[in-house]
């Protein structure tokens, strides 16, 4: 499929991978839906990007409700969805027993319904929506984007919560594209390593530095716009499917 003309939702596209991916898409001609809870910054998406190719919904992903008001509104907006690109996610640090007592479990509960339970839900509703479509001349309908984290395969000490979430989503990536096959619709799932996104920003420069160690070639942060460019190559590429592919200079994550 190719991105010009058609339209892609873009969970916690605001910032970081997501927004980098709006901005990416846009350039190529598609028009985008940003799914995100920060509208400061999803405002000023709009303005950089036009209010003719990029709408918002401030969106829960993780409640029924919200995503289907947003699914609805991208129906009643453009008039069809060929694409969802899933962004939204968090992560938090503490061991399984640390020195203040057991890894709290609400929160554990919380990285778990964001990052995995989030991403079935938008993934469940929005390829609804796709199923409208008319296939195309390759028999697509549409493109799912999930995305994990190196994390999901080797998570280090104090990352229970998010590791699992991530695993998750890495297991749920081959189940979603046989389920949706039938309905021409692609699932592939981008684990990253290490990015330059806001999210990274909040670790210590120490932590930061200790990650740097373990990347191979080239011997950097990512940028967030390869990932973007990640993304176009999988709605382009027709034949690949139910696959994740690690986005991440070769590294691999030691325990610290």
């Amino acid at each position: 499929m190719d991105l010009n003309n058609n339209v892609a939702l873009i969970t916690g596209g605001a910032s970081g991978l997501g927004r980098a991916t709006l901005d990416f898409f846009v350039s190529k001609g598609a028009k985008a839906v940003i799914l995100d809870i920060n509208d400061e910054k999803a405002t000023e998406a709009i303005n950089a990007l036009g209010s003719d190719n990029v709408i918002y919904f401030n969106t829960d992903v993780m409640k029924e409700d919200s995503v289907k008001a947003a699914i609805e509104g991208t129906e009643k907006a453009f008039g069809k969805l060929n694409f969802a690109v899933n962004c939204a996610g968090t992560g938090y640090g503490a061991r399984i027993l640390g020195k203040n007592g057991p890894h709290p479990l609400d929160i554990f509960k919380f990285i778990i319904d964001l990052n995995l339970v989030g991403t079935f839900n938008v993934m469940r509703l929005a390829s609804e929506l796709i199923d409208k479509n008319e296939p195309d001349n390759k028999g697509e309908k549409g493109v799912i984007i999930n995305t994990a984290s190196i994390a999901g395969y080797e998570g280090q000490v104090g990352q229970s919560a998010y590791a699992a979430s991530k695993a998750g989503v890495i297991g749920m990536t081959i189940t979603a594209a046989r389920d949706l096959a039938r309905h021409g619709i692609r699932v592939c799932t981008i684990a990253p390593g290490i990015f330059d996104t806001p999210l990274m920003s909040l670790a210590k420069d120490e932590n930061k530095e200790a990650l740097l160690k373990e990347t191979q070639f080239p011997h950097r942060f990512g940028n967030p716009e390869e990932y973007a460019q990640l993304a176009e190559h999988i709605i382009n590429n027709t034949y690949l499917n139910g696959e994740t592919i690690r986005l991440d200079s070769a590294m691999r994550m030691g325990p610290k």
